[in-house]
């Protein structure tokens, strides 16, 4: 047997060890492959879908390239840790420190070449599939029809066998091995019990309590100015919850009698806070990428939803006209025209919007009668209102205005003759906002009211068309028809496509970087669970000895493995949570809906992981044990 057969059948021989890497790597591989994909599409290769999706595209090819260069990296130290063993085993049968090396590196060049060919191939199979799945999400005037991606082949191929082999390099200079004793003992030397540091846990509560008070506390631009501070803070905590304050409170448990002498509950317990501290680098990594990929996709989703839904609640009307000193009597024809031409039938209305100057606010700001907001309210079936003489109520700004100012309420009218009347701040109105065009707070007022102010500054005038019956693509196309014609027309459907054409493709590009770093911080998680299976087989095969039922091992192992697996993600999802009620904080606009969503697809999907991986694990352990009372 050569060299070369002897490091193909060691990788065949270190399956279990190797398959989180290598389907990792494969992965990785063909989410790169389908940003190429996509990228060298003839749909996308032209016109302004160039600058916006094929841009996108290449940033987030090299972000997800980096990535993997540090993941792969990662991963194959964690698998070179758990060889100790073997790596002594064959300096006994006279393996020089040079030829474990080069195993090595052969190796790495194995799994990924096999990681890179089957990626792509992988990718080729479902790019179909991927390609619908884009051409959904994707806002776009052509479909993606499937293609052979030559130049996404040979990119990815090079690009990937040139990552591998770097790592190979890097692996294989500074792969130091240690004496042979300690690779014989591999990770059983003695350790004593950790113990947490009562001031460094003290300061893990603060440092996370007072980041979570200052971004849940914060508002409007004051958000952006704490987002260093909130960071640095939560980061910090974040290491010292794993590496203190996890292995404080597993101390505690263990002291509560009635806790640690129940049922299975000492194994349980036994080596928990050895795990918890040997594992706080990898979970403290894993939730700060976690809370990374959570953010970035809750921010994406709901800004998206700002954009779209805010846009469309803050307009609910079809077609509005805005009457200028250009304006052409021929562009009311024309409007009408256009929407019979296309068969929408509407209800239309007339109305004038006075503003005033307003001093003690610092701007103009708009004046109306009931009968004015009740014109418009009628168009989208809103209830009208009636208000006596001298009555005053303000609406407020639209939550699709981000420039968050102070409440009208606050501020009185001046009159014409110098009197100053408030609003009713009491009054119980069935006024709704979002019903006049623009998205700006508003006065409206009673007649007698209306009839002592003073002039306007300025009035406009405005035409609306709620379309009553008539297909949602007909809408559309109407509105981008008229928009090129008339630029004082706004057509609400139309620009929330025009939104979703230029916003879907950074949501489709942030979902899959979002997706990447999550399987990657999953594949952590596995490789730090796997690394102490041999341990585990020697533990519950000694107990089974003494009498440990196979259902009690089983609950035993599912425990250990859920805290060790969820625990850096609940610390995640609470950073995510946080972290996206500030950014709801920040623009006024509550994406509650949409944190849950994204929070809980992610949750989801790992308890999926979790049921795969406890799965096998329980499995393996279950063979030792069974093996044992074999032999």
């Amino acid at each position: 047997m050569t060299f070369r057969q002897f490091a193909f059948n060691n990788v065949l021989r270190n399956k279990r060890l190797y398959v989180a890497y290598f389907l990792s790597s494969l992965f990785t591989v063909m989410v790169f492959f389908t940003f190429a994909n996509f990228a060298f599409h003839p749909t996308l290769s032209g016109g302004e879908m160039k600058s916006s999706v094929v841009s996108g595209m290449t940033v987030a090819g090299g972000i997800i390239y980096v990535f993997s260069f540090f993941f792969i990296l990662y991963s194959m130290s964690a698998f070179l840790r758990s060889r100790k063993k073997e790596f002594g085993v064959l300096m006994i049968q006279g393996m020089s420190n040079q030829q474990i090396r080069w195993m090595v590196f052969l190796e790495n060049m194995l799994i990924g070449l096999f990681s890179t060919v089957l990626g792509i191939l992988l990718g080729l199979v479902f790019s179909k599939g991927i390609l619908l799945v884009a051409e959904n999400m994707l806002v776009l005037d052509q479909g993606l029809h499937f293609y052979v991606p030559f130049m996404a082949i040979i990119l990815t191929f090079i690009s990937f066998i040139v990552l591998f082999l770097v790592i190979s390099i890097f692996v294989t200079i500074v792969l130091r091995t240690n004496k042979l004793v300690q690779l014989i003992k591999g990770d059983q030397v003695e350790k004593s019990e950790p113990k947490a540091n009562i001031w460094l846990t003290l300061i893990a509560v603060l440092l996370l309590g007072s980041g979570y008070a200052i971004a849940l506390i914060v508002e409007g631009v004051e958000v952006v100015m704490a987002l260093v501070p909130v960071v640095l803070l939560v980061t910090l905590g974040t290491y010292l919850l794993f590496s203190q304050l996890s292995v404080y409170v597993i101390r505690k448990l263990k002291g509560n009698k009635l806790l640690f002498w129940k049922k299975t509950n000492m194994l349980l317990f036994s080596d928990l806070s050895y795990r918890m501290k040997d594992n706080a680098r990898a979970f403290f990594m894993v939730a700060i990428i976690s809370t990374v990929a959570f953010s970035a996709i809750g921010t994406l989703v709901g800004f998206h939803s700002l954009l779209t839904d805010g846009v469309k609640q803050a307009n609910p009307i079809s077609f509005v006209y805005h009457v200028n000193e250009d304006h052409d009597p021929a562009n009311i024809e024309l409007i009408e025209k256009t929407l019979k031409d296309y068969d929408l039938s509407y209800d239309k209305a007339e109305i004038e919007i006075p503003y005033y100057d307003h001093e003690a606010f610092g701007a103009s700001v708009p004046i109306v009668n009931a009968s004015t907001y009740n014109e418009f309210a009628r168009l989208i079936d809103e209830k009208k209102i009636t208000l006596q003489p001298d009555e005053i109520i303000t609406l407020e700004q639209s939550t699709a205005n981000m420039m968050v100012t102070e409440p009208l309420e606050n501020y009185p009218i001046t009159l014409e003759d110098g009197t100053e009347v408030m609003a009713d701040k009491a009054k119980d109105d069935s006024a709704v906002r979002d019903v006049l065009p623009g998205m700006d707070q508003y006065y409206i007022v009673g007649d007698k009211i209306e009839s002592q102010l003073a002039p306007p500054k300025d009035v406009y005038s405005h035409i609306a068309w709620q379309v009553i019956d008539g297909d949602n693509d007909a809408i559309i196309a109407a509105g981008e028809e008229l928009s090129a014609e008339l630029y004082a027309l706004f057509a609400i459907d139309y620009t929330v496509y025009d939104i979703n054409k230029m916003w879907s493709p950074v949501l489709f590009v942030g979902l899959f970087i979002g997706i990447v770093f999550f399987v990657s911080a999953g594949s952590f998680l596995y490789f730090r669970l796997y690394a102490d299976l041999d341990d585990d087989k020697q533990k519950f095969t000694a107990i089974n000895k003494i009498g440990l039922t196979t259902g009690e091992m089983n609950r035993v192992i599912s425990k250990q493995v859920a805290i060790l697996f969820f625990t850096p993600i609940i610390v995640a999802l609470i950073h995510g949570a946080v972290a996206l009620t500030a950014l709801s904080h920040m623009f006024g606009y509550s994406i509650v809906k949409e944190s849950a969503m994204v929070l809980g697809c992610f949750f989801v999907i790992q308890v999926i992981y979790f049921t795969i991986v406890r799965y096998f694990y329980v499995k393996q352990v279950k063979i030792a044990v069974k093996y044992s009372e074999l032999s």
